[in-house]
C-alpha cells in the first residue's frame, strides 16, 4: 500500500511538493521515484539498485541504505515532473523544519492582526511607544501655550501611577499639589485640564484647580503639569486607616462627599455660566481627600466625562466618547458598579447610567466611612479599617472575583445590625446604603437624594445605651489575622 504525505512551497518554476513515498518493504528496501540530475553520475550506485533504466524520467530505484526516500516535484500545467530526490532523513527534517518555521511566522502575523482588530472593535487606543530623544515627534510642541513657573518647587512624591506622578510642592510660598504627566499622557492632561478650567466648576467639595503649567523636577523631562489645592490630611483611605470619627465627624465626611458628587452630576446655569453634568467614573477612597475642617473634596478627574445635556448653549461642543468601550471605561475595579463589571451599562441613556454607576461607588465609600465610627459599635471600638469587599476578597481582588461576588451572588459589604440603633430612623442607614448599591441601576438614588437622606439621618438619638437587641449578631468585619491597614492609601488627585 502506497503511503504519501506532502508539503507545499511556492518556487520560481511553479508549486513545489515534497513527497516522501514508500511501499510495504523492510526498512532497508524501499522503492522510490528517482531522478538523476544532469551532469551527476554514479549516484545510483550510492542510493541503491536502479530498476527502471528506460529513457527519460521518472525512474525507479530500490534504496538499500536510506531510511526515507523523498522527491521534489514541479507541478506545472497539471503535470508532475520530478526535479530532485534524496536519500537521507536529515534533509527531510531540515525541509520540514523550514516549513514549520514558515507556519509559525504566518501564525504570528495573523494573531497580531486579530489582536489589532479586536482592539479597534472595543474602541481602545492602540499602544503608543514611549517617546525617545530623536524619535522625530516633539511632544512638547503640542503644548506651546503652557507657561513655565520658575517659582514652582517640587518637594516630595505623594503618589505615583502609570503615567502621572503627584508631588507636594510650593507655589509663591503656598503648599500645592502638582500632578505631573508623562509626555505620552498629553491627551489625558488636556482632557482633565479642560474639566478643571470650566468657569463654573468651583465647589467646596471638589479639589480646587490653580493653574496649568509645564516643567518638571530637576533633570526630568519637561512635561505638562496641573497645579491643584493640597490637602495635608491626605486621602480618605489614609485618614480612615489612621483615625476613627464620631457620628458628627462621620456625617460631615459623608454629607460633603454626597454634595460634591451631586454638584458634579448637576447640569446648571449660574450667573450666566453653563456647567454641564459630569460623571466622575473613578470614585474611590484614594481619590477623595480630607480638608482641614474634616470634610471631603473629590479629586482626580482623569476619567471624568462630560454628559449629554438638555440646556447647553448652542456653542457648547464637548468632546464625545469614542464608542461604547470609551463610555464603559472605569477606574478602580473594587468600586465598579455591577453593570460595568458585566458590561450591561445602558448605552442608550449613558448619561443617566454613568451617574447611577457613580452612586454605587458612593455607597461603598459611605460604608467605609461608617465602618470607622465608634458611635455605631456597642463597645465604641470599631474594627481596623478595611476597603469595601476587602473582608470578602482581600486587598487585591480580580475582576472575575468581583463579578462573582457583586453580580452573580449580589453580595455587598456587611452591615452590622447595631448601625440602625443610633439614628432617629431605625434601619435608615441600611436602607440608604441598599438604595445606593442596588443591583438594578434604575432603583438607585440620585446623588441629590443621597444628600437629603444623609441630612435627615445626621441627628442621632439622645445618648443612651444600646438596646440589648443591638449588642448581638455583630460579627467583626474581618478575621483576627486580617488587621493590617490597606496598602496604597495615598492621594492621586
Amino acid at each position: 500500500m502506497l503511503l504519501a504525505s506532502s508539503s507545499m512551497m511556492l518556487g520560481t518554476l511553479g508549486l513545489w511538493v515534497l513527497l516522501p513515498i514508500a511501499v510495504q518493504a523492510p526498512p532497508s528496501r524501499r522503492t522510490c521515484v528517482f531522478f538523476e540530475a544532469p551532469g551527476v553520475r554514479g549516484s545510483t550506485k550510492t542510493l541503491g539498485k536502479l530498476l527502471d533504466a528506460g529513457p527519460g524520467p521518472p525512474r525507479v530505484i530500490r534504496c538499500l541504505y536510506s531510511r526515507c526516500c523523498f522527491g521534489i516535484w514541479n507541478l506545472t500545467q497539471h503535470q508532475a515532473q520530478v526535479e530532485m530526490q534524496g536519500e537521507s532523513i536529515w534533509m527531510v527534517l531540515v525541509l520540514l523544519g523550514l516549513f514549520l518555521l514558515l507556519l509559525l511566522l504566518l501564525g504570528s502575523i495573523i494573531l497580531a492582526l486579530l489582536r489589532r482588530k479586536a482592539c479597534r472593535v472595543q474602541g481602545g487606543p492602540e499602544p503608543e511607544p514611549e517617546p525617545e530623544p530623536g524619535s522625530g515627534r516633539d511632544w512638547s510642541a503640542e503644548l506651546p501655550e503652557l507657561p513655565e513657573l520658575p517659582e514652582l518647587c517640587f518637594s516630595q512624591v505623594i503618589w505615583e501611577g502609570g503615567h502621572t506622578v503627584v508631588w507636594a510642592g510650593q507655589l509663591q510660598g503656598k503648599l500645592v499639589a502638582i500632578k505631573a504627566f508623562s509626555l505620552r499622557a498629553v491627551a489625558q492632561f488636556q482632557a482633565e485640564r479642560a474639566l478643571y478650567e470650566l468657569p463654573s466648576l468651583q465647589h467646596d467639595h471638589i479639589v480646587r484647580f490653580i493653574t496649568a503649567s509645564r516643567g518638571g523636577p530637576g533633570p526630568l523631562p519637561c512635561g505638562p503639569l496641573l497645579v491643584l489645592e493640597l490637602h495635608p490630611k491626605g486621602s480618605l483611605c489614609h485618614y480612615l486607616t489612621q483615625h476613627t470619627s464620631d457620628w458628627g465627624s462621620s456625617m460631615r465626611m459623608a454629607l460633603s462627599l454626597a454634595r460634591g458628587l451631586a454638584f458634579l452630576h448637576e447640569e446648571r446655569w449660574q450667573d450666566g455660566q453653563y456647567k454641564p453634568g459630569i460623571a466622575h467614573r473613578d470614585l474611590s477612597s484614594q481619590n477623595v481627600l480630607i480638608r482641614e475642617d474634616g470634610s471631603c473634596a473629590i479629586g482626580d478627574l482623569g476619567l471624568a466625562l462630560v454628559l449629554p445635556g438638555l440646556t447647553q448653549p448652542p456653542t457648547w461642543a464637548p468632546t464625545q466618547p469614542r464608542g461604547p468601550a470609551a463610555i464603559m471605561e472605569a477606574g478602580t475595579q473594587r468600586y465598579m458598579a455591577p453593570e460595568l463589571l458585566d458590561k450591561t451599562l445602558d448605552l442608550q441613556d449613558w448619561g443617566t447610567a454613568l451617574r447611577q454607576a457613580d452612586v454605587y461607588s458612593l455607597a461603598l465609600l459611605l460604608w467605609e466611612i461608617l465602618s470607622r465610627c465608634p458611635d455605631l459599635w456597642p463597645d465604641s471600638r470599631p474594627p481596623p479599617f478595611q476597603l469595601a469587599y476587602e473582608a470578602e476578597l482581600g486587598s487585591t481582588p480580580t475582576i472575575c472575583e468581583l463579578w462573582t461576588l457583586a453580580v452573580e451572588e449580589r453580595r455587598r459589604p456587611y452591615i452590622p445590625s447595631t448601625w440602625h440603633c443610633f439614628t432617629t430612623d431605625p434601619g435608615g442607614l441600611r436602607e440608604l446604603l441598599e438604595d445606593c448599591w442596588d443591583a438594578d441601576p434604575e432603583a438607585r438614588l440620585t446623588a441629590e437624594c443621597v444628600q437629603q437622606r444623609l441630612a435627615a439621618l445626621a441627628r442621632p438619638q439622645e445618648a443612651r445605651p444600646f438596646p440589648e437587641s443591638c449588642t448581638h449578631d455583630c460579627p467583626p468585619l474581618c478575621p483576627e489575622d486580617c488587621l493590617s491597614p490597606p496598602p496604597h492609601c495615598h492621594s492621586p488627585l
